[in-house]
């Protein structure tokens, strides 16, 4: 329907979608912004620009995707960044960042004390502009903010993030630049934790994937070598597996990775470029209250900082070197 026939029918925009802005005022979350977007055909999610613009909740026709850990939604003045402490105000949710100098498991890298997967997602961010409006015969929802990690005498990153969905489509874009800002050479690790929950993951789901290489982080990993894309009913024990995979991809770098549940009739896909970002991480947890499939497009393997260094494998920007991440979130229905 074409916009001039369809402002015939509203009188505010938020009828058909949109964006709505808002504040949490209790328990772990108060004061934390929230900003949520209704595509207007289903999909629904909520950035949270206080978590680096990160995503929470989502949510597809009424219909949960996502895991949420027992924290829940928690105001960054919590974050601790020793040890495990990172564990403490994870949402979990469909995006928590984990980066931009370290990320992984807790080190000490030449002197410095690294906590687990970085600083990023309790950095608030700043700038931000909601920008949604009417181009042509599409409304575009658009929302951004800047990021920056940086200490005197330390590393300086700077991450512009835009996130896109076009009213009627159900089609998340997450477009991030990010810079060194500072006058020497920063290690740029980067991390799109993305964490899909019940009842979009259950023991009807399977994971539809293309690698080319997968690598068990560990022993436990490797006893599910075989069944990383199968799924299970919650298990009062069970140990979590992670892999690295390296996928398959179109002459361009196109690829994507698939959680699809043909009983509930939805498919997930998340689609990413692997000249950017060259790992797809897999956690795969099917706890007792502690069921998730983590899928992560990464441009390391997993490691922590210590590791890379010394493999010689750590990425580093130059100063004012800038690259860009796209990242694709679409949610469909499929025939049982």
């Amino acid at each position: 329907m074409k916009k001039n026939v369809i402002q015939n029918y509203i009188g505010n925009q938020s009828q058909i979608g949109g964006t709505r802005h808002y504040t949490l005022t209790d328990g772990w979350g108060r004061n934390l912004r929230c900003i949520d977007v209704n595509s207007g055909s289903g999909l629904q999610f909520t950035i949270l620009p206080d978590r680096g613009m990160d995503i929470s909740l989502a949510s597809y026709k009424g219909t949960n995707l996502v895991y949420l850990t027992c924290n829940g939604e928690t105001h960054p003045a919590y974050y601790e960044p020793e040890g495990i402490g990172w564990l403490r105000t994870f949402a979990g949710g469909l995006l928590t960042t984990c980066g931009l100098t370290y990320l992984g498991a807790p080190a000490n890298d030449e002197g410095e004390e690294l906590g687990l997967h970085g600083r990023y997602s309790a950095i608030p961010a700043r700038q931000v502009a909601d920008i949604s409006e009417w181009i042509e015969e599409e409304y575009i929802i658009k929302v951004r903010g800047t990021i920056e990690e940086g200490r005197i005498f330390g590393n300086k990153l700077r991450l512009e993030r835009e996130i896109t969905t076009v009213l009627g489509q159900n089609k998340i874009s997450i477009r991030d630049k990010i810079t060194n800002f500072g006058n020497k050479p920063s290690p740029y690790m980067i991390l799109y934790h993305m964490n899909l929950g019940y009842p979009l993951l259950c023991e009807d789901s399977e994971l539809i994937i293309d690698p080319a290489l997968t690598n068990p982080r560990n022993s436990e990993a490797e006893k599910g070598l075989n069944d990383y894309m199968k799924f299970v009913k919650p298990q009062t024990t069970y140990s979590e597996q992670v892999f690295c995979h390296s996928l398959k991809a179109s002459g361009t770098g196109e690829t994507s990775a698939t959680l699809q549940n043909n009983k509930l009739g939805i498919a997930l896909t998340i689609k990413f470029n692997t000249k950017q970002l060259p790992y797809l991480m897999q956690w795969k947890m099917m706890g007792d209250g502690e069921y998730v499939l983590g899928l992560e497009p990464s441009n390391v393997p997993g490691k922590n900082r210590k590791d890379l260094r010394n493999e010689n494998i750590l990425p580093y920007l130059q100063p004012g070197e800038c690259v860009t991440n796209n990242i694709e979130v679409v949610v469909s229905d499929i025939k049982a």
